[in-house]
């Protein structure tokens, strides 16, 4: 449960953090006082929100096994719109002040912004529906007590992104404008700074881009601190939240008449409300992408490598290396300098399930044995012993080999061409 409730959490959040920003920012109008182009943020999310169903299920049921097929082009999408989106949040108060005498201004804005939410959404969301395929473990029935707590973890990493978000919301009347554009400003700059990591490891692996030592070492720095940046995220908001609470005491409660008294009070009340709830839905995040995270993500140190012979470009496992019924793991070094490991183990019956130490929908996280378990070191799922040696789901990604007197053998042109996948 916690683990779902984490790995949701953190991945639900810039989505719905930017969703709430804009809305904020580029809101106009009430009733029908409003342009069209006011709901193409909500079709942006939708657009986005399908193509992460669409590609989730390809990876599920391995059509894509090359993620960074898609990927590329989505990171180049998120960041060129990051930029833009942000020039579009710097002029927000000009664009949406007296916005009938420049409607199509506000029509450039709004669709910027629903394209940011659209690239981000479909970016962010992937791996969080993959979560809905781990709730049942292979063999397991499917309704145990197991199977509701990953659905209960699910739903309310979910729910807390969203809400969080509409709290952050409710200041945008008790704070200073400049305090909550400022932290939305902070909030873009931290998705651009996300989003190009991540393109740029794509860069440095295929060789594109030679970052010099400086900036390599920024972007090692920069993925190792993926989760930090989605709590600063959260974090940025005590900007707004300061203010709401400063002018909370600093409105005082009187006027002309009690009308004005009574408004006074009310608003005193719903901005420290307001900062209050905010301050609470931070710590509480933050609390939950540190201490939970560190509870999920206990250091499993995967098993050494294992020799075997390497000549002429075939790979050699002898039966009685492998014969005892457990998780035995190797490591290859591809033509193109990517190391790569892969796994196997004997099965019921006397088959061999042979496979990379990596899988269409965790990467190379590898696997690792327990209790007489196969189980996935990213998603903690168990793999159906049967399964392994064929596509789908968190199976690990198979390949062609051949069983000879006595041994397995592997091509390592085989190994050659899934290099990839550790990647």
């Amino acid at each position: 449960m916690l683990t779902q409730y984490v790995t949701v959490l953190q991945g639900t959040l810039a989505p719905a953090l930017l969703i709430m920003a804009l809305n904020v920012m580029l809101t106009v109008g009430e009733g029908r006082d409003k342009p069209l182009s006011a709901y193409w943020r909500l079709a942006g999310f939708i657009i986005g929100f399908a193509g992460a169903i669409v590609f989730a299920a390809l990876r599920a049921a391995a059509v894509i096994n090359q993620r960074t097929f898609v990927n590329y082009p989505t990171l180049w999408c998120c960041v060129i719109f990051d930029v833009a989106v942000f020039v579009v949040v710097l002029f927000a108060r000009r664009i949406t002040t007296n916005w009938h005498d420049h409607r199509a201004l506000l029509d450039i804005a709004n669709a910027i912004g629903a394209f940011a939410i659209a690239a981000t959404t479909f970016r962010a969301l992937p791996d969080v529906v993959l979560r809905l395929t781990i709730f049942v473990e292979p063999g397991d029935p499917i309704f145990t007590s197991d199977m509701l707590l990953r659905a209960l973890g699910f739903v309310l990493g979910a729910v807390t992104a969203i809400v969080a978000a509409l709290i952050f919301r409710t200041m945008r009347s008790t704070a200073i404008r400049w305090s909550f554009t400022t932290a939305v400003l902070l909030l873009i700059a931290l998705l651009f700074v996300s989003h190009f990591t991540d393109l740029a490891q794509i860069l440095q692996s295929k060789r594109i881009v030679h970052f010099p030592t400086e900036a390599f070492l920024a972007l090692v720095w920069c993925i190792n601190h993926q989760r930090h940046m989605v709590i600063a995220m959260v974090l940025v908001f005590i900007i707004p939240v300061a203010a709401s609470i400063v002018m909370g005491f600093k409105i005082k409660p009187e006027g002309a008449n009690e009308a004005i008294v009574r408004s006074h009070i009310a608003f005193r009340r719903r901005a420290k409300a307001a900062g209050a709830w905010s301050l609470v839905a931070m710590i509480g995040i933050t609390f939950a992408l540190t201490y939970g995270v560190a509870q999920t993500k206990r250091v499993i140190t995967l098993s050494p490598p294992e020799d075997y012979s390497l000549s002429d470009g075939v790979a050699t496992i002898k039966f009685s290396q492998i014969n005892d019924g457990h998780l035995h793991r190797f490591q290859y070094k591809a033509k193109d300098g990517t190391v790569m490991r892969f796994i196997i183990i004997k099965k019921n019956g006397g088959a061999y399930g042979v496979g990379l130490d990596a899988c269409d929908n965790c990467g190379d996280a590898g696997y690792y044995e327990k209790d007489g378990k196969i189980i996935c070191k990213k998603c903690d799922v168990a793999i159906n012993l049967a399964t392994i040696g064929f596509k789908g789901g968190c199976n690990p990604v198979p390949f062609d080999y051949q069983v000879e007197s006595g041994k397995i053998v592997i091509q390592t042109s085989t190994l050659d061409a899934l290099s990839t996948h550790f990647q």
